[in-house]
């Protein structure tokens, strides 16, 4: 798939980047997380919305 074609299906108008995913690492290692269990996380800009 073309990185333009990526970039337009995605609801927030860019690509991911490695920061993006550390976030949600980050995120997921802090107290703020510790009653999350057995979740699947996406991080591709909204391109697929459920």
């Amino acid at each position: 798939m073309e990185i333009e074609s990526c970039v337009k299906k995605s609801r927030i108008r860019r690509l991911g980047t490695p920061e993006d995913v550390a976030k949600v690492v980050y995120f997921l290692s802090t107290e703020d997380a510790d009653y999350m269990t057995g979740q699947s996380v996406n991080i591709i800009g909204g391109m697929i919305i459920h």
